[in-house]
């Protein structure tokens, strides 16, 4: 299974360095010297990162064979992906892959449906979960512990304890 690790953004220096948008919460594991990486573009791939440090606050990789500014700048906001075995889980038992939480059944604390994860949505901020309800409409759930209580990858099911007025503009009246 292939998941998305990175996202490289603009040439740092002369010497093709680059930042990266971090996509993973496990950088230090998919995104060390020695990687090999798959793109999007594929035409940009695969990179094998030679070096990688912090730089103000920022991840700075080298890829082998990019070794001037020109190069760097070329692989603008190519996405970085990892090979993964799908079996496997993050070590923080309280973390999950996007992919294990797609189409897993979602229902409130008393067991009623609310609908099933169509995906994890990452905009700044906060992560979502973006759940198709029953009706056919989209409901966006923030994907924090006090909303959402448990998370049963067995069962494949997620628990939900929503605030008035997520799920329903009429719970708030």
């Amino acid at each position: 299974m292939q998941l998305v690790v990175a996202r490289i953004g603009r040439a740092h220096g002369i010497k093709g360095e680059v930042t990266v948008e971090v996509r993973t919460d496990e950088p230090e594991l998919r995104l060390g010297p020695g990687a090999v990486l798959a793109t999007d573009p594929s035409s940009a791939g695969p990179l094998t990162i030679e070096t990688g440090r912090v730089h103000s606050g920022r991840l700075l990789l080298r890829f082998e064979g990019v070794r001037d500014r020109t190069a760097a700048e070329a692989l603008r906001n190519t996405l970085l992906i990892a090979e993964i075995d799908p079996e496997e889980r993050p070590e923080d038992p309280e973390e999950f892959y996007d992919h294990q939480l797609a189409d897993l059944d979602v229902v409130t604390r008393d067991g009623t449906p609310v609908g099933r994860i169509e995906e994890v949505a990452h905009p700044p901020g906060q992560d979502l979960l973006v759940v198709r309800r029953e009706d056919g409409s989209e409901a966006l759930i923030p994907f924090v512990t006090e909303i959402v209580p448990e998370i049963d990858l067995e069962a494949q099911r997620v628990v939900i304890d929503p605030p008035p007025g997520l799920l329903d503009e009429n719970d708030s009246l």
